[in-house]
């Protein structure tokens, strides 16, 4: 799989250089870690086995995404931080071939599963470290953001989206988006059939300071955006 290459959105992270990218990833380039949120594998088959029935490709789709930014950024630290899974029992729906895409991806690298609510069970029989949080200087990686004021918290678990007003056009676009106040950090979700909660919603109340802004997930760009061009759903 090939795409345009992603105009990343540089910042400094409470210090440490960090590029959030096209594809919902956060690249921290100074420690070649690469990590993402919220995959939902076998979201799809979850729904089927209810009877809700949804094309069955949100595992394949999701895994091509993730190995497209692996090859691009040749990381020595692969994060994927909770909720990699829809439920405990995902890892035994997963197809043979997705099976040997997701052990590929801990070739040549350090693969850390950080458990999150979906998945507190952690990947069972597949390779990598299993952690509650992960430690990186000055950050700390986690699923769920804490309440109120968390210097150099990165997580994920929300699934930020903005609902954006453009500058031209009648109607606000909606788009998946990091949240950040360039202390702490909210990824957006990465899986193909991940939801997405408003920016503006009260979950989100009291965590940021003043200088937080929304960076919405463009085709090709990571735009940033502040707080008077976003409207609630």
């Amino acid at each position: 799989m090939s795409r345009m290459r992603c105009g990343s959105l540089s910042l400094s992270l409470l210090g440490e250089p960090a590029a959030l990218r096209c594809s919902g990833a956060l690249w921290l380039p100074e420690r070649r870690v690469l990590a993402v949120a919220d995959l939902h594998l076998e979201k799809g088959s979850s729904y089927a086995a209810r009877g809700v029935m949804l094309p069955p490709f949100d595992t394949r789709a999701t895994l091509a995404r993730l190995e497209v930014e692996v090859a691009e950024l040749a990381p020595e630290r692969l994060v994927l931080l909770g909720d990699t899974f829809h439920d405990g029992r995902a890892v035994g729906r997963l197809a043979f071939d997705d099976r040997l895409r997701v052990e590929a991806l801990a070739r040549g690298r350090t693969l850390v599963w950080v458990v999150g609510n979906h998945d507190a069970e952690g990947p069972g029989p597949l390779p990598g470290e299993v952690a509650d949080e992960l430690a990186l200087g000055p950050l700390i990686l986690r699923h769920e953001p804490q309440p109120g004021r968390r210097p150099g918290e990165v997580s994920g678990h929300l699934h930020p989206c903005a609902k954006v007003l453009p500058s031209r056009g009648p109607r606000a676009v909606r788009r998946r988006c990091f949240l950040t106040d360039r202390e702490r950090l909210i990824l957006p979700a990465f899986g193909a059939y991940a939801g997405g909660l408003n920016v503006l919603d009260r979950a989100f109340a009291g965590m940021f300071g003043p200088a937080a802004f929304a960076a919405c997930l463009g085709e090709r760009k990571v735009h940033a955006v502040g707080p008077a061009s976003l409207v609630g759903d």
